[in-house]
């Protein structure tokens, strides 16, 4: 049985994740049994599986979860590949933005109402490590995760490698690069790498972009809010 995004149960679950419904994570009952074939499953389409004490489940009493609960995102991802495509076929200078560990869930839907607003033609986040699309989310981007493309991939880097061999230049916003935004002259078509507010960039990803910014800072605060820096950065690179 389904109910305003969530799936209750360990058959309905298993039969969404072989349809390959949109899920963006399942929990799971400490001590349930007859679960190693939805853990497999969920494993090989990287679901995201946690393990969750009974307290987390007595808002549940009243289903028949079976120790199981799937929460599926209130939108359908786009191909990823296709997405950057069509894109590109239909502007040789579109714009892509890329958020790497963005796991706030306002921060999240106001960089996707930014991202909107300013033209971008997709949004890419790896399967593990972002917020979760939830009706907060969709408040906060104003309706705008209905409006753009929203793709949902492994791993960033499979992303990066793709846009790469498409000659796409990846932009990263860091503020220990010793380049200004400001100073910038970018070439498109181009992609936009966001960071979280508390690592940034990871430095794996970091090494394979083409070139790094940071913001100026005249104030004593020296960092900005992840989504008022997305924005800086995305109306600079449209200017």
């Amino acid at each position: 049985m389904m109910q305003k995004h969530i799936i209750f149960g360990i058959h309905p679950v298993l039969e969404a994740l072989r349809s390959q419904k949109p899920i963006d994570k399942i929990q799971i009952l400490k001590e349930s049994d007859n679960t190693q074939e939805l853990l497999n499953l969920a494993k090989e389409l990287h679901v995201k599986v946690s393990f969750v004490p009974h307290q987390k489940f007595r808002k549940y009493q009243s289903k028949n979860h079976q120790g199981v609960v799937a929460f599926m995102a209130p939108i359908d991802f786009a191909d990823f590949e296709a997405t950057i495509e069509n894109a590109l076929d239909k502007n040789p200078e579109a714009l892509f933005l890329l958020l790497d560990g963005v796991t706030d869930v306002r921060n999240f839907g106001s960089i996707l109402r930014t991202a909107e607003s300013a033209g971008v033609s997709a949004v890419i986040v790896p399967q593990q490590g972002s917020a979760r699309i939830n009706e907060d989310m969709v408040k906060t981007s104003a309706g705008a995760i209905f409006n753009i493309p929203l793709c949902k991939v492994n791993h960033l880097k499979d992303a990066i490698y793709f846009l790469q061999a498409h000659e796409v230049k990846l932009i990263g916003a860091s503020e220990k690069s010793n380049q200004s935004l400001f100073d910038a002259n970018i070439q498109k078509p181009a992609a936009l790498v966001m960071g979280s507010e508390g690592f940034g960039i990871h430095h794996s990803i970091i090494k394979m972009l083409d070139h790094t910014y940071h913001i100026p800072m005249k104030g004593k605060t020296q960092s900005l809010n992840v989504s008022v820096a997305a924005g800086l950065f995305l109306y600079e690179l449209v200017r």
